[in-house]
This record gives structure tokens, C-alpha cells and sequence, in this order.
């Protein structure tokens, strides 16, 4: 009887592992899938959100699926040195590059939105990943009037 547990038990246990395995092996095989059937998006935009803490960059094809993302707090940099041109730059053309060989992007929009320190090297560094851009929009908001003034003061 003991014998005939130990081989239920084995056979449970092999068809729990085998489970799981199959659905590591289905998640794997999945997202590996997906990157060799990467279609090719021959325009992408290039979304750049540079505000003074941080520049985050995000490329989407052209009805707006996103393609990839990075920032300067994504690429190791923290603090005070997010906030650096240098640290706009690095994560562009990292980016730019993997953006260029997976789905091969050849030339791109950008739409850079905030007052930060990487706007212009956020360019530097797709034209450093060896992208053509064919337009560069600023998508900054501008407060039309602002808030409510506060009320004057009675003496």
C-alpha cells in the first residue's frame, strides 16, 4: 500500500512540475516569439518628457503602440545626476539603438514636453544611434492665463 502511494505521489508531483514547466516554458517561448516576429516600423515618434528631476523617453510607432522606454533614473543614475544633460543623453541613445535594430526605425518625430536640462541632448543622442529626424515639436503646455490671482489686500 505504501508503495502504491509513493507512486501516486510521484505522478502528482510530475504532472505539478511538468505544469509549471509548461507554463515557463509558454511565458518564455512567448516573449521570444514576440521579439523575432518584431514588425518592422519604418517611422516611429520619440516622446521626450524632460522635467528638472528626470527626462524620460518613450518611442511609439505611428498610431501610438509603444515600442520601448527608458529614463535617466532607469540607465543607473540617481539623484542629482538625474537631472544632468549627460544623463538625457545616455538612456537616447541606448534606446535609439534598440529601438533601431529590433524594429528597424529608420527616421522619427520628436515631441520633446517640459523646461528640463536634457532637450537637446536627448537629440544628441538619437543622432548618435544613428537615427534621421524629421521633425522636432515642442509639445510644452502653455497655462493660457493661469491660476486665480488672490484677492488684494484691504488696509
Amino acid at each position: 500500500m505504501s508503495n502504491e502511494n509513493a507512486e501516486k505521489k510521484s505522478d502528482v508531483s510530475g504532472k505539478e512540475t511538468s505544469g509549471k514547466s509548461g507554463k515557463a516554458k509558454g511565458k518564455a517561448s512567448g516573449a521570444a516569439t514576440r521579439k523575432r516576429k518584431a514588425r518592422k516600423v519604418p517611422q516611429a515618434i520619440a516622446h521626450v518628457q524632460a522635467s528638472y528631476n528626470n527626462t524620460i523617453i518613450t518611442f511609439t510607432d505611428l498610431q501610438g503602440n509603444s515600442l520601448g522606454q527608458a529614463s535617466a533614473g532607469s540607465e543607473g543614475f540617481s539623484g542629482s545626476r538625474k537631472s544632468t544633460p549627460f544623463a538625457a543623453q545616455v538612456p537616447a541613445e541606448k534606446l535609439g539603438r534598440m529601438v533601431k535594430e529590433v524594429y528597424a526605425v529608420i527616421s522619427i518625430v520628436v515631441y520633446i514636453k517640459g523646461p528640463g536640462p536634457g532637450r537637446e541632448a536627448v537629440i544628441k543622442g538619437f543622432l548618435a544611434a544613428g537615427l534621421k529626424i524629421t521633425e522636432i515639436r515642442d509639445a510644452t503646455g502653455i497655462p493660457h492665463n493661469g491660476p486665480r490671482e488672490k484677492k488684494k489686500r484691504r488696509v
